[in-house]
């Protein structure tokens, strides 16, 4: 079970650039808090999301995309395989 806090936020901000996303928090009108331009790799979060929010919008990120777990560091490896063997309904 991965915890809705900062230190979560982190890990998952980390393995997304480790997997070539930018990540940007930027104030926004968007629905679901997020926005992913997939074209250019870039994820926005809405700045004003609570970070639970925000920790929730980046799990339903790294689970609908198709991240090569070649390019990641072990631990990103590892934190993503944990990701994906999750159960959650977000």
């Amino acid at each position: 079970m991965i915890k809705l806090n900062q230190h979560s936020l982190d890990k998952l901000e980390e393995l997304l650039v480790n997997a070539g996303y930018t990540i940007r928090n930027e104030k926004g009108n968007f629905k679901s808090g997020t926005c992913l331009l997939e074209s250019s790799n870039v994820i926005v979060l809405n700045k004003f999301a609570p970070v639970e929010a925000k920790v929730t919008y980046l799990l339903e990120i790294i689970r609908d995309l198709n991240l090569d777990e070649n390019v990641l560091e072990e631990k990103n490896r590892k934190f993503l395989q944990q990701i994906r063997q999750m159960s959650i309904t977000i």
